[in-house]
């Protein structure tokens, strides 16, 4: 699908899922390199960025959370290329972005009220539609926040064992986040630096904006990533504590119910004379010493503080 989009001099043209037909057409139109026409007609692997002569080429990939179901999050990764000339950009992806959907809003009603916000050449609006995409990470990033604090409140709710599964998932999504973005410094970095030579000393100022805001998306991740590690360290702590008390515990039952194993086997020897046994109410006798034994040991765990 072709939408065009026109702003005093610079033509947008967006293409969800381009057609050959519609490739064709704006590689006629935009005197695009067939290399870089066909590398739009679908998803590449790796992110990177290519100048031309006349225009820049470059492809990131951007997370998105499709769903989310308590501590899950249905994760997917959406690519976009851009191609940027002096009078035109052509963006290609191949689903809907909501990023991408809300800036052409706003770029046709700028065009309508001929308001000099969007820039005088098309590389300003490569900015202004990739900072949207990177300030749309926040929401992201926001839902996994939402998700570790949760996660700290159960924690210490003793709900230690399910947590092991919830951090597993966020940790998970932390790491399919990190791997979307992880080429986006070089690529900026790049483009900053050859970016003035192509749009212009003046637009230098905002490439730098832009890898500023690729950093604060990175700094926001990685204080996620440091939060996750902290609760798992936590998580897995009380975990331990609660299996060694429980271990504990099952020790001293042990332990107190081996002193009467032993005098039941006593008393149970076939033997000729056997104290107690054969007596009046030997039955209950032994029962009491085995009893008082119990008693015995009960109260000098307790006076130990290991029950």
């Amino acid at each position: 699908m072709l939408k065009r989009h026109t702003y005093k001099k610079i033509t947008w043209i967006d293409l969800e899922s381009p057609t050959q037909e519609e490739l064709r057409t704006v590689m006629q139109e935009f005197d695009i390199h067939p290399l870089v026409a066909t590398e739009l007609a679908s998803p590449t692997m790796r992110p990177r960025v290519d100048l031309y002569h006349d225009f820049a080429y470059l492809i990131l990939h951007y997370p998105s959370f499709l769903h989310n179901h308590g501590n899950h999050h249905e994760y997917g990764e959406q690519e976009v290329d851009f191609v940027v000339g002096k009078n035109f950009i052509v963006t290609a992806h191949y689903e809907m972005i909501d990023s991408i959907r809300e800036f052409s809003k706003v770029f046709e009603v700028q065009s309508m009220v001929d308001r000099n916000t969007l820039g005088d050449h098309a590389g300003f609006v490569f900015f202004h539609i990739a900072r949207a995409m990177y300030r749309s990470l926040g929401d992201g990033l926001d839902a996994i926040g939402e998700d570790l604090e949760e996660i700290e409140e159960h924690i210490f709710e003793e709900y230690e064992k399910e947590m092991v599964r919830a951090i597993s998932g966020v940790n998970r999504d932390l790491l399919n986040f990190r791997q979307s973005i992880r080429l986006h410094k070089d690529i900026l970095e790049s483009l900053e630096l050859a970016g003035p030579d192509f749009f212009g000393a003046k637009f230098s100022p905002y490439l730098h904006s832009l890898t500023g805001e690729y950093y604060r998306v990175a700094s926001e991740l990685e204080s996620h990533r440091e939060t996750l590690a902290e609760l798992r360290n936590t998580n897995d702590s009380l975990l331990s504590s609660k299996q060694n008390e429980i271990m504990k515990k099952f020790t001293i039952v042990a332990f107190a119910t081996l002193p009467m194993s032993l005098l039941a086997a006593m008393f149970g020897m076939n033997t000729v004379n056997t104290p107690i046994v054969g007596g009046t109410g030997d039955f209950w006798i032994i029962v009491g010493v085995m009893a008082s034994v119990f008693a015995g040991l009960f109260w000098y765990f307790r006076t130990k503080r290991w029950i």
